[in-house]
């Protein structure tokens, strides 16, 4: 009874938690989400020269090609941040930042690299989030009419975004002997289990983000680390990344899991 009280009463503070935030929550979460596009497009205006260099020298395409390149990452994120933002187009906003991270993850040779391909696969997944959230609001203007049993696409859209962001998680896997490490170990694995099969989803999302959060903080605080120095721009590229993630899994908590879920079951049953 003990742990049934503990959960019952974390369910409820999860809930409280929904009510109070409902109408703002869903904001949040999409500044949240787009931060890493943001500060990313804002760097390309900024360190133009720089970018241009490194994927010249990468791939030796030439000045031109370079530029057009920086160009496309710079409009194709500010632009894309504005429209999410401002809830036009949300969609083609959506299939346009899947199409910048697929060209970096080529462009950088992150597909190379698993932990940040893993990053990169987590961000897709908010997106995902996103699009289904998108598709929700399409489907409001029709309130009071009669539909059938929410669509498919959106269900396992939800489904897929929430596989793809628990693979944030497993990068922040430590595998060491110390206590602190295996019982973040068991405590995170436990957590992302369960937002990934759709079970208890709301409450643990919101314990994640409350981790992420507090990681992210700590972990990643760019602004400790003087600007001329490179780890400056690696901690605060990793910062907005995690953030972004972080928005993914306040979608979740926003809208819940989705019809692929074993929340979404339990009311069949």
């Amino acid at each position: 009874m003990g742990q049934n009280d503990l959960m019952s009463t974390a369910e409820d503070f999860a809930d409280q938690f929904l009510r109070v935030t409902k109408q703002y929550l869903p904001h949040v979460a999409r500044l949240c989400l787009i931060s890493t596009f943001l500060e990313d497009g804002i760097r390309m205006w900024f360190q133009w020269s720089e970018q241009r260099d490194y994927i010249d020298a990468t791939w030796n395409c030439g000045y031109f090609l370079a530029s057009i390149f920086v160009f496309i990452n710079l409009f194709g994120q500010l632009s894309g941040c504005i429209l999410v933002l401002s809830r036009n187009f949300v969609q083609y906003a959506c299939f346009g930042l899947f199409g910048i991270i697929a060209l970096q993850t080529i462009a950088y040779s992150i597909l190379w690299d698993l932990k940040f391909l893993m990053r990169n696969l987590a961000l897709g997944g908010g997106l995902l989030l996103l699009l289904a959230e998108s598709r929700s609001e399409g489907k409001s203007m029709f309130a009071g009419v009669p539909t059938m049993r929410e669509s498919s696409p959106k269900q396992y859209m939800q489904l897929g975004g929430r596989v793809l962001l628990v693979l944030m998680f497993m990068t922040l896997l430590h595998f060491d002997s110390s206590f602190f490490s295996i019982l973040q170990n068991i405590v995170g694995t436990a957590l992302i289990i369960l937002v990934a099969i759709g079970f208890k989803t709301k409450l643990a999302a919101l314990t994640l983000v409350i981790w992420l959060f507090a990681i992210n903080i700590y972990f990643n605080a760019f602004w400790t680390i003087p600007v001329y120095k490179p780890m400056h721009d690696f901690l605060k590229y990793d910062f907005f990344q995690t953030m972004s993630v972080i928005g993914g899994l306040l979608l979740v908590v926003a809208l819940g899991p989705g019809g692929v879920s074993m929340d979404e079951k339990k009311k069949e049953w």
